[in-house]
């Protein structure tokens, strides 16, 4: 498993933010019963950045919590059994690696979500990765059910993980 961790922020969390993200991956992967070792890379930044990126991307310029970058598309959400057949260029060259996609967090909304939610950052800054682990194993929120299965799943990989709020 690979989780590439960049930290562009000046604010510092006053969290061993890498060591919850690794472990919010590894659960992720776990409960979606990912078969194979994958990368991950996340970006840590700020609202000014995130902003910028969600402007690019998404032509919607405001600050966001989190942005996900799927590396796959998949016929049905964890959909892993077919992908060696059909996308080559879904495993990495030299480590065989699935390569599932990039995640942007923005730290001033892990810090100002924290507080108007009531729980830690240690708690937000899970739950952010959760909820981007299963858009990068290609769930959504579209529609009320795909929003509603998605929240079962993140609460349930949070409970396993033990970020309770």
């Amino acid at each position: 498993m690979t989780i590439n961790v960049e930290y562009e922020a000046e604010k510092k969390l006053d969290i061993p933010y890498e060591d919850i993200i690794t472990r919010v991956v590894e659960e992720s992967l776990d409960y979606e019963d990912c078969p194979y070792e994958a990368e991950v890379n996340i970006l840590i930044t700020d609202n000014e950045d995130i902003r910028q990126i969600n402007k690019e991307y998404r032509n919607i310029d405001n600050p966001t919590d989190v942005l996900s970058f799927p590396m796959i598309e998949y016929e049905r959400p964890s959909e892993f059994e077919h992908l060696e057949e059909t996308a080559d260029d879904c495993f990495h060259p030299e480590t065989g690696e699935l390569l599932l996609g990039d995640i942007v967090i923005s730290v001033d909304k892990v810090e100002e979500q924290a507080e108007k939610y009531g729980h830690s950052q240690t708690r937000e800054l899970a739950f952010l990765v959760a909820h981007s682990m299963l858009h990068l194993c290609g769930y959504d929120h579209m529609e009320e059910e795909e929003r509603e299965i998605m929240e079962k799943k993140q609460e349930e990989i949070l409970s396993l993980g033990g970020f309770t709020r």
